[in-house]
């Protein structure tokens, strides 16, 4: 499956653009740190873009990712991402063991919260966003609520990055695609 497919897909079973941007959010973090750990990009963007590609279909978290995956073999797509795919879900029983799963885990809550930090700036961009102003809304607990702190913590350290660190970098990777992402707001990239 190439990322065409993938899209399209993602947008036969998904409505929601909201739920769209985020899988494409964190298609381009994966897709920014595969060169990083000298991994495939295709491969990194296609398991980040098609991840939660049956939370619409499957909203719950016993049925999700796992009632996907069926769809995603038949489709072709790769079993190294289906593994990272249903690692990232909870209580599906599949551990995190290839970095491509940690990966995935670590990018996946962190840029709704990113997203969720950069909406309520005066700009509603993320050309000026940075990790400072994202770890001042982590502290006020009833911001992004829904954002698992514990989860995103873990996550990354799982992952082997420090959080401020990887948090700047799912900043640049998201920065890289804001206009699909709604995140332009009212600036103009440097």
């Amino acid at each position: 499956m190439n990322r065409e497919e993938a899209l399209a897909l993602v947008r036969e079973h998904i409505q929601s653009e909201s739920l769209v941007r985020h899988c494409l959010a964190v298609e381009a973090s994966l897709r920014f740190y595969a060169p990083i750990y000298n991994q495939d990009v295709e491969l990194w963007g296609l398991t980040g873009l098609l991840h939660d590609y049956d939370w619409e279909i499957h909203p719950s978290l016993d049925q999700h990712p796992r009632m996907g995956v069926p769809l995603l073999r038949e489709r072709g797509v790769p079993e190294e991402a289906i593994h990272a795919i249903l690692a990232h879900g909870v209580g599906t029983g599949v551990e995190r063991t290839t970095l491509l799963d940690k990966a995935l885990y670590a990018c996946d809550e962190i840029t709704g919260l990113v997203t969720a930090v950069a909406l309520v700036r005066p700009s509603r961009s993320l050309y000026d966003l940075t990790a400072s102003s994202v770890k001042k809304k982590w502290k006020d607990k009833a911001f992004a609520a829904g954002a698992n702190r514990t989860e995103i913590e873990q996550a990354t350290a799982d992952f082997g990055i420090e959080l401020w660190k990887h948090t700047d970098n799912i900043i640049l990777a998201m920065r890289a695609i804001a206009p699909e992402l709604g995140l332009e707001g009212n600036l103009t990239p440097n």
